[in-house]
């Protein structure tokens, strides 16, 4: 590759990061054929931090006075139950559609108490006609799986809970 189509490419994926954060989108991918042996195959995401608002009817005065002295909690409940946070949380690597086996019909690959090996495919994403494996990224157990076959799920979404 000359230095010239370097040079392009680099002001290339600057305008691509640009669009990204211009249309608030979570990822771009884009492929560019020069010739028949030369390409330049770009995918560009970020990591967006979604807020979640939801609007409550407001409560009766009896129900406030309720609300005022809050219930402590069990003391064997998580102080944070969200599941990224856990180590053992595999998230997804991409924007895509979750599928637990291979093909339809066919066996899943991974349940909840099953043994994995380091590599072992836990399950599919597709992006854009393509299936990605999503490996293990260590030996473990299943713990816990997060989606359902079928899913959407964005760059970042807990998958599996390994132990």
């Amino acid at each position: 590759m000359t230095k010239k189509n370097h040079d392009a490419d680099v002001a290339f994926i600057k305008a691509l990061a640009e669009l990204l954060r211009e249309n608030d989108l979570t990822e771009l991918q884009v492929k560019r054929d020069y010739s028949d042996d030369d390409s330049l195959n770009v995918r560009v995401s970020r990591h967006v931090q979604q807020q979640v608002v939801a609007q409550v009817a407001a409560p009766a005065p009896a129900a406030v006075a309720a609300q005022a002295a809050p219930a402590a909690a069990p003391a064997d409940a998580a102080p944070n139950d969200d599941p990224a946070n856990d180590p053992g949380a595999v998230t997804s690597p991409m924007v895509g559609t979750v599928y637990m086996q291979a093909e339809p019909g066919a066996d899943p690959f991974i349940s909840v108490g099953k043994t994995v090996a380091e590599g072992d495919t836990l399950l599919i994403v597709e992006a854009m006609k393509t299936m990605n494996h999503i490996p293990a990224p260590r030996a473990g157990t299943i713990k816990r799986i997060l989606v359902e076959d079928g899913a959407a799920v964005e760059f970042g979404t807990p998958l599996v809970i390994l132990a």
